[in-house]
């Protein structure tokens, strides 16, 4: 561990609700004291919902400090694939809550990557009409993205988080040292998210991005050890800052917090039409920016030399770079069903310069048609 780091307390201002995200090594065995800090009494019940891989690194230290707060702790482990995304699973969480008779003075803690976060988080919201939920995640991607902001959900079999709920956390408690032990696929795949951050929004985080890899030509960004403990921390608190900012200026995606999408759309097709779990999440998204980019190039939004940077970066971190072999009607349908359409026509995210984007409902899909076709035999 690097000496001086500290955690960090980043604030999102939500109006009625706003909540801290704690960002620091060390953090998760701070869970229980940070827990009665927010005013959440002991014995209130606990029950901590994680996967087997986080169970037998973690969950011990998880359950032992909100034990040694006081709390009433009970542990469910499901499997947390993509596949594993669907209403059956969270009637699971659900029957686990009925069995241990969670009230509403209750909470539901979330121990995991991004998937575990979503079913977890749903269940809080749907479970006597919503219980508090805490997000502690164990992966790059969920720490970065999914687990800050209030967005639960499952999959239906039409597309991806179809079926959700916004729900804010109480409390989402960041513990880089947990990264420690995942996979470096993983690793990769929650950079594309940094990234996406900053494109969208963060010129000097996609400048120092650069740099990093700049300085270490050989392993790039694709590791926790290429990037290295002082760096991560940076991310994770330039990251987890530019999400809460967008969240507090639009809780429930009316209008600015669709930039998030970044990369989505079209990652969204790619992780349907290949199936889930052939690309990572973090991976289709990477692909989705090379796509949007491409888009945007095609109707002059954006440079070449954007675009040339955009992908040095994604290939830096270790992402996929080469476009499915996918039918773009096929495609073209798929983006149909995206959560993003309005009266029919595909809300598009795509950028016009390094920390800026457009939303875009005007792209003909002859023009999406002819990109995706280029992608694919390049």
């Amino acid at each position: 561990m690097v000496v001086g780091l500290q955690q960090k307390i980043i604030t999102v201002p939500l109006a009625a609700r706003p909540y801290p995200i704690v960002v620091g090594p060390g953090s998760l065995a701070s869970l229980g004291d940070r827990l009665l800090e927010l005013g959440i009494k002991a014995p209130s019940k606990v029950l901590v919902v994680t996967n087997p891989v986080v169970q037998q690194y973690y969950g011990e230290l998880c359950r032992h400090s909100l034990v040694a707060a006081g709390f009433a702790v009970e542990q469910l482990v499901i499997e947390a694939g993509e596949d594993q995304k669907t209403p059956t699973t969270v009637a699971r969480i659900h029957d686990a809550a009925f069995s241990q008779r969670l009230e509403r003075g209750s909470l539901i803690v979330a121990l995991g990557g991004g998937v575990v976060g979503d079913m977890a988080g749903f269940a809080a919201a749907t479970w006597l009409r919503g219980i508090a939920v805490v997000q502690v995640p164990t992966t790059l991607l969920a720490m970065v993205d999914a687990a800050i902001g209030g967005k639960t959900g499952v999959n239906h079999p039409g597309g991806k988080n179809l079926i959700g709920a916004f729900h804010q956390p109480k409390l989402v408690l960041i513990d880089p040292t947990v990264l420690a032990t995942l996979p470096e696929r993983e690793f990769r795949a929650g950079m594309a998210e940094v990234i996406k951050y900053g494109v969208i929004s963060d010129p000097p985080l996609f400048a120092e991005l650069e740099a990093a890899a700049l300085q270490n030509p050989t392993a790039g960004l694709a590791s926790r050890d290429a990037v290295g403990e002082a760096l991560l921390q940076r991310l994770l608190e330039r990251s987890a800052a530019a999400k809460a900012r967008v969240v507090a200026a639009d809780e429930r995606e009316g209008g600015l917090r669709a930039i998030l999408n970044y990369g989505h759309t079209l990652g969204h097709g790619v992780e349907t039409l290949c199936g889930y779990g052939t690309y990572l999440h973090g991976e289709a998204v990477g692909l989705g920016m090379l796509a949007a980019g491409e888009i945007s190039r095609a109707i002059g939004l954006w440079s070449p030399d954007d675009q040339q940077r955009q992908w040095a970066v994604i290939k830096a971190a270790g992402l996929p770079l080469d476009w499915p072999a996918l039918d773009p009607d096929l495609v073209l349908d798929c983006l149909q069903g995206d959560k993003k359409v309005r009266n029919g026509k595909v809300r598009f995210v795509l950028p016009t310069s390094i920390g800026s984007v457009e939303l875009r409902d005007d792209v003909e899909p002859q023009l999406v048609r002819g990109v995706l076709e280029r992608l694919a035999r390049a």
